[in-house]
C-alpha cells in the first residue's frame, strides 16, 4: 500500500507541531521517521495512523482521501511502546482480539481466528506459549505479542511507535534485526518512529530526518549518513565535529591560517567533519593544537584537541591510530578527509 503525505500541517492550541509536511511511501517499503523528542514524528505517525486530524493538508492510501477516515476504516496495524497489552487476556487473546470485535458480518469463525492466532504466534516465534498471561513474558516477548495482534487484522499498514525504546540494549538488537527479517517476510508497508539513528540506519529502506516540525532529508542509510544536506542532519546523524571557517580565493581558512583544504564558493561558513574522516598531518597546511584529553574506543584512540585562540578555543574530537602520539599536552596535526561546509 502505497502512502503519501500532501503538505500536511497540524496544530495543538494553536501550537504548529508539522509544518507543511510532504512525503512519499513506497509500497512494501520500511519507512524510519527519525528525530529528537519534539520534531514531530510521532504526531505524523498517528496522522498516517487516523488517531489525529491534520489541520491543513491531505493523507492519501493509494488512490483514495484517507485524510479523515477512521483507524478502522484505513485499516492499520498499530504498535505502542508499552506492548498495550490486556494483562487479563491471554497471549492468544490478545493477538485475537482485533477479529473478535469486528461486526458480526466480517467476524471470522471462532476456529479461524485462533488458527490465524496461532499462525501469527508461529511467524514470531512465540509457539507453545499461547496459553501464558503478559506478566509471565519478557519484554521482547510483550512486543512480539503486540506485533502479532496488529498483524491479525491483515493491516494494510504497519505503523510502530518507538516499538523497542522500552528495551535493553541486547534485546532492541536482537528485536530489529528479527522485525527487518520479518518485513522481509511479510512485505507490509511499514512506517516506524524511533530517536535511535542506529536503529533507524540498521533497519529502515529509507530514513526520513524530522527537526521542529518539518522533515530536514529524506533518503538511504548513506545518503544520510554520507551525504547530509543540512548542519543539523550532518550533527544528528552519526558524531561529527564542526569549525567556523572562511573561504577566500578558493582556499579555507581557519582563524586566519590556511588549512589545506579548497573550495568554490568565497565567504563565512562551517566545515563539518566526522571523527574517523581525518589523517595525522607532518607537514603543510593543517589543523593543529594541543590534545586535551584521550581516551582508547576499540582498536582506536579519540584524541579531544582543542584549536584555535586562548579566548576562541574550538574543541573537537578525532580518531588517531592507537600508536599516535597523543597524550595529553601533546601536539596534533590534522586534515579532514571527508568534510562539507555549511554557509
Amino acid at each position: 500500500m502505497e502512502i503519501r503525505v500532501e503538505k500536511i500541517r497540524k496544530e495543538f492550541d494553536l501550537y504548529p507541531a508539522l509544518h507543511d509536511v510532504s512525503l512519499d511511501i513506497k509500497s512494501g517499503e520500511l519507512i524510519a521517521l527519525l528525530g529528537p523528542s519534539g520534531s514531530g514524528k510521532t504526531t505524523l505517525l498517528r496522522l498516517i495512523a487516523g488517531l489525529e486530524q491534520p489541520t491543513q493538508g491531505r493523507i492519501f492510501f493509494g488512490n483514495e482521501d484517507a485524510s479523515y477516515k477512521s483507524v478502522q476504516e484505513r485499516n492499520v496495524g498499530f504498535v505502542f511502546q508499552h506492548y498495550a497489552l490486556f494483562r487479563h487476556m491471554t497471549v492468544a487473546e490478545n493477538v485475537a482480539f482485533g477479529l473478535t470485535v469486528r461486526p458480526k458480518a466480517q467476524r471470522p469463525p471462532k476456529a479461524e481466528i485462533r488458527r490465524r492466532a496461532l499462525e501469527l504466534l508461529d511467524m514470531v516465534q512465540l509457539s507453545g506459549l499461547e496459553k501464558r498471561f503478559p506478566n509471565q513474558l519478557s519484554g521482547g516477548q510483550r512486543q512480539r505479542v503486540a506485533l502479532a495482534r496488529a498483524m491479525a487484522i491483515e493491516p494494510r499498514v504497519l505503523l510502530l511507535d518507538e516499538p523497542f525504546g522500552a528495551l535493553d540494549a541486547k534485546v532492541r538488537k536482537e528485536l530489529r534485526r528479527w522485525l527487518r527479517e520479518f518485513h522481509d517476510r511479510t512485505g507490509h508497508t511499514t512506517v516506524f518512529v524511533t530517536h535511535d539513528q542506529e536503529e533507524a540506519l540498521e533497519l529502515a529502506d529509507r530514513v526520513v530526518v524530522m527537526s521542529q516540525g518539518k522533515i530536514e532529508q529524506v533518503g538511504s542509510s548513506d545518503d544520510v549518513y554520507d551525504r547530509p544536506n543540512s548542519p543539523f542532519v550532518f550533527s544528528f546523524i552519526g558524531e561529527s565535529a564542526n569549525l567556523p571557517v572562511t573561504v577566500e580565493g578558493g582556499a579555507v581558512f581557519f582563524h586566519g591560517a590556511p588549512t589545506g583544504l579548497s573550495a568554490q564558493r568565497d565567504g563565512a561558513a562551517r566545515l563539518f567533519f566526522r571523527p574517523q574522516d581525518v589523517s595525522l598531518a607532518q607537514e603543510g597546511p593543517c589543523f593543529t593544537g594541543p590534545v586535551t584529553s584521550s581516551r582508547r574506543l576499540a582498536g582506536t584512540r579519540i584524541a579531544e584537541v582543542e584549536l584555535g585562540s586562548s579566548d576562541q578555543p574550538c574543541h573537537v574530537e578525532i580518531e588517531v591510530p592507537l600508536d599516535a602520539a597523543a597524550s595529553n599536552g601533546s601536539v596534533l596535526s590534522f586534515r579532514p578527509t571527508r568534510w562539507k561546509l555549511f554557509y
